[in-house]
This record gives C-alpha cells, structure tokens and sequence, in this order.
C-alpha cells in the first residue's frame, strides 16, 4: 500500500508540473501575439515526464558531457520546451515573457547558440530526427552512457528524411534513441488524414525495425511505462514509442480544432484557457 500511495503521489505531481507547463505555454504565446499553442498543450503531459523525471541532466551545468540529449524535431512547439526548461531552472521564468522578442533567447524556434537547455537548433521539419540519430551514434562509438530522445509530430513524419533516419538507427543498433511520435492527428492546415495519409504509424516503424510502444499520450502512468520500458529494455533496437494525443489538450476550445496550431489566443481566451487548466476541466 505505502508502494502504492508513493507512485500515486509521483503521478500526482507530475500531473501538476504538466498543468504548470500548458498555463506557461498560454502565457507565453499570449503575451508574444505569436506561436503554436496545439502541438505545444499535445506534448504537455510527455514534456512533464521527461523533464521532471526521465532526462538526466543538470541545469546548472547544461553543457555536462554525460547529460541525456533532447531533440525536438517539430521545433516550431518550442514553447513546451521552454516551459520545461524555465520550471527547471535552466533560465528565470520571467525570461518566458519574451518569447519572439528581438534579441530574446527564446526564438520562435529553439536556438542552442542562444538558449540554455537546447541540444540543437531545430525548425525544419523532417530533420531533427537526423541530428538524433547522429547524437545516438556518436554516444555508441565513444562508449557513452547518455540516450537521445527525439519528439516527432505525425504531420512531420509525412517527410522523406524521418525514414531515412530511422533507417540508420536501426542500422547501427541504437537502442540509445527513443523516438516519440506526438500523434495528434492534425497539421498546420488540415488534418493528416486529409493532408497525406499516413497510415499506421506503429506497423511502419515496426516494419523498419523499431521495437514500438503504442500509448496514451496523456496518461502519466502509461508515460512512465513506456520510458520504463525503453530504458530496462535494449535489444538492439532503436525505440519508438506512438503516444495518441489531443491537439490543444487541456483547453476545451482548443482541442481537435486545427485552427489553433498557430494562433495564438485573445485576452478573454487566454484567460478562459487558464482557469480550465487550474480547474482541470
């Protein structure tokens, strides 16, 4: 029982540091009249878990050599990372009122010569999953501990690179690479569906050789599984895990609508957003 009620208070906070991270994601875009809220609130609660959990890192020391990498392939959602990044102390958390400011840190894609925290700039969509790979790689022929982890959106997965990388991960046996897949089902115009049918994309990365999980997105428990999983289990394969997600997640009026992949909200929308955040509507 004692077991028990400490995961479910492990649980409990990082359903807290999520909902921390969608109110700074709002803040943020609402103070800048500028960014992705969709895919940014979608990976909130897969943020909360690597970030408060799963990465080993040290923000007072970003540069540490022995630190787990994090690519954020569809680095247009850079909002989420920032918010992790701010609430763990890589910056202060007034600094996030400056996203898309000149001369700010906080870019509208993340910029590693600029931003603490950041692995590698990103932005083109299709080629974070690349500079992965090559992370990965470099962590096996050097006889490195670290792991890289790399946020792929399924809009992005419609790119020709993203299987080309998963090629060469699979190739060289880097099971040091966990690829997540934040499966919302919506793009920048459309729905995927509609845009370029996709497909199964747990059957694809398992038929390139991948070893797969398929999750809930946005249950912290399954989260935790799935890292569990990758992190326990080696094998020789590169993993990937399908995380089912909600656009716009935690915002009623934001979820599933693909308007919201880069608009950001008014002063009564923002603040009709936060209060169903706190309220855990």
């Amino acid at each position: 029982m004692i077991q028990n009620e400490k995961k479910d208070a492990v649980v409990q906070k990082l359903e807290t540091q999520a909902k921390e991270l969608r109110k700074t994601i709002l803040t943020m875009i609402h103070e800048a009249k500028s960014g992705h809220p969709g895919g940014s609130l979608s990976a909130a609660d897969i943020m909360a878990v690597l970030y408060f959990e799963e990465l080993q890192v040290r923000p007072q020391d970003p540069h540490w050599e022995e630190r787990d990498r994090f690519v954020l392939s569809k680095g247009h959602v850079c909002p989420v990372l920032y918010s992790c990044l701010a609430l763990r102390g890589y910056f202060p958390m007034d600094v996030v009122k400056t996203l898309r400011k000149e001369g700010s840190m906080l870019q509208g894609h993340p910029d590693m010569k600029r931003c603490p925290g950041v692995d590698i700039s990103t932005g083109s969509l299709g080629q974070g999953l690349s500079t992965a790979v090559g992370m990965a790689l470099a962590a096996k022929r050097d006889e490195r501990k670290y792991r890289v982890f790399c946020l792929v959106g399924d809009g992005e997965s419609q790119e020709g690179q993203i299987w080309e990388a998963v090629q060469t991960a699979v190739k060289y046996q880097l099971d040091n690479l966990i690829i997540i897949v934040d499966n919302n089902g919506l793009q920048n115009d459309n729905t995927c569906e509609v845009v370029m049918p996709l497909g199964d994309l747990g059957v694809k990365f398992e038929a390139f050789g991948c070893s797969v999980q398929r999750i809930d997105g946005h249950s912290i428990p399954e989260i935790r599984t799935a890292f569990g999983f990758a992190r326990e289990h080696r094998g020789g394969k590169p993993h990937c895990i399908v995380a089912k997600t909600v656009k716009g997640k935690g915002v009623s009026f934001m979820e599933h609508v693909v308007a919201w992949h880069g608009t950001p909200p008014n002063d009564e929308q923002y603040g009709t957003a936060i209060q169903e955040i706190e309220g855990g509507v």
